[in-house]
């Protein structure tokens, strides 16, 4: 098992930045497929961004792509979400998530493994 914190959410202007943390402990990030999440007020829970175990293939929301990056360092077992040019309708509470075993990263179904979200909230 692993067990995910996230930290680094706040509130930020139009056009700024912002980095997301994901403290894993338990395991290992590395053994898992990793992935940010978000979810807007009356709004579904929706993808952002993801990793696979090697690290080497991610993935990305259109809506973010070009703007944000995900990462890892093994070494301190920490999932980063680095969020640049912000809009307001990025605003939204930031989940990490985990998985050992996907069928469709995209799903929040598809994770076994959540932190307990961190609030972002992007002014215009």
């Amino acid at each position: 098992q692993v067990q995910l914190v996230e930290s680094g959410g706040g509130l930020v202007q139009a056009g700024g930045s912002l980095r997301l943390s994901c403290a894993a402990s338990g395991r290992s990030v590395s053994a898992y497929v990793t992935a940010w999440f978000r979810q807007a007020p009356g709004k579904e829970r929706e993808f952002v961004a993801g990793m696979y175990w090697t690290g080497r293939t991610t993935y990305y929301a259109d809506s973010v792509k070009g703007r944000f990056t995900i990462s890892r360092d093994v070494a301190k077992n920490t999932m980063f979400l680095q969020m640049s040019n912000l809009k307001p309708e990025d605003t939204a509470v930031y989940y990490c998530a985990a998985s050992g075993g996907i069928s469709n990263y995209k799903l929040p179904g598809s994770y076994d493994y959540w932190g307990q979200g961190t609030h972002v909230t992007v002014s215009s």
